[in-house]
């Protein structure tokens, strides 16, 4: 009797020692899904239900919370639906789905499976969550100057683990300065902030640098390009002659500049003589009431300057006077030319003429550039214009 019962024991002992839960340990991305496995392997024994616990973030003590009957499965101590049972309780399958997921979710999971009649067995699943970083970049209003100042700020927010962030400054790599500083949120994640320091000088402007941030643990990274903008008044106005009687006023400027034309009476607009289109003048009518200076003025936020183009126009003859003086004259040689042939008993032959004359009005331009204009403006360079009258 007392060998039957030796041998039932042990018999016994060695199927609760086989049994065992085989769990593992989940890592997934924020946002994604996790999911629990929970198996219990070699045991006849007769399954009463499978109990989840967590201890997370939020939950610092192991709380149940959700529990596998036959009957099917049950919410304790409120009900979140982000988990769902996916296992099979026939086949002793307890596993947990939860969608998702968050960083606050992070923790463990304890799977429990209470048997008849040796009692439970157990297996603690970590869950990791993976949070990528929220990226951005600010660049600050940089008025051009020679101190340093905070260029630009970029960004990997809420992540975990923390986030790398890096700059790409090509040939400014020596002349900017890069500082880095993490703070840890209240939820784990961290932020890290990478800051670019360096004098807003001109030699800046228009460069084109980028931001590098990446997880350490996913592939992924983010790329985000700056062109840095440095803001300076108009510099040195220049008026080009694009063609004949057309000319145009160019300055550089960040924020463009504000092209305006005027003269000593005011602004000059479009007319019957002149059209304006924005920087570009155009001489339609040549005049002598244009005669003087006209004035490129270059204006942005920052400041105005200005550019002076000299113009002159002349007629060689007037026609009218012209005229009146040929024909006095031509009368006066008649009448004397006929009393000499008349005195000398000649034939008087009185030729005649066909005769044209041209009055060519002449343009001529300087341009100079100036904050003011000068009294006495360069030497004049004629720019042909001529009309037939």
């Amino acid at each position: 009797m007392y060998t039957s019962l030796a041998i039932i024991l042990v018999l016994q002992n060695t199927v609760i020692q086989a049994a065992r839960v085989i769990g593992g340990n989940v890592t997934v991305i924020q946002g994604d899904t996790a999911v629990f496995p929970c198996l219990l392997t070699e045991s006849a024994e007769s399954l009463t239900q499978i109990t989840w616990q967590r201890r997370t973030r939020l939950i610092k003590l192991n709380t149940n919370f959700f529990t596998i009957l036959p009957k099917g499965p049950l919410y304790f101590n409120g009900k979140d639906e982000r988990f769902s049972f996916v296992g099979n309780f026939s086949l002793k399958n307890g596993s947990l789905q939860l969608s998702n997921v968050t960083k606050s979710d992070e923790g463990t999971y304890t799977c429990i499976y209470t048997l008849f009649p040796s009692g439970n067995l157990k297996t603690e699943i970590p869950l990791n969550v993976i949070v990528p970083p929220e990226t951005s970049i600010k660049d600050n209003v940089l008025i051009v100057g020679n101190e340093e100042v905070e260029l630009a700020t970029c960004r990997g927010t809420r992540s975990w683990p923390p986030a790398n962030v890096n700059w790409v400054l090509g040939e400014l790599t020596n002349v900017l300065r890069i500082s880095h500083n993490s703070v840890e949120n209240a939820d784990g994640t961290t932020t890290t902030v990478s800051t670019l320091f360096g004098a807003p000088t001109k030699n800046l402007h228009n460069h084109s640098i980028k931001c590098v941030i990446k997880n350490p643990v996913l592939q992924h990274e983010t790329t985000i390009p700056l062109t840095i903008q440095i803001h300076f008044p108009p510099s040195e106005v220049k008026i080009n002659a694009v063609s004949k009687n057309t000319f145009e006023c160019v300055s550089e400027a960040n924020p463009k500049a504000n092209i305006t034309w005027g003269n000593s009476i005011g602004l000059l607009g479009s007319d019957s003589s002149l059209k304006v289109e924005g920087a570009v003048l155009t001489i339609i009518r040549p005049s002598s009431q244009l005669n003087g200076l006209l004035e490129c003025n270059a204006t942005n936020t920052y400041g105005t300057k200005q550019g002076y183009l000299s113009v002159h126009f002349s007629t060689e003859g007037s026609c009218t006077a012209g005229w009146t003086l040929f024909c006095l004259l031509l009368f006066f040689n008649v009448a004397i030319a006929v009393w000499w042939f008349y005195r000398s008993g000649k034939k008087c032959v009185i030729p005649s003429f066909n005769l044209r004359e041209r009055a060519t009005p002449a343009l001529q331009v300087v341009s100079t550039e100036a904050d003011s204009p000068s009294e006495e403006p360069g030497p004049e360079i004629p720019l042909q214009h001529a009309e037939d009258s």
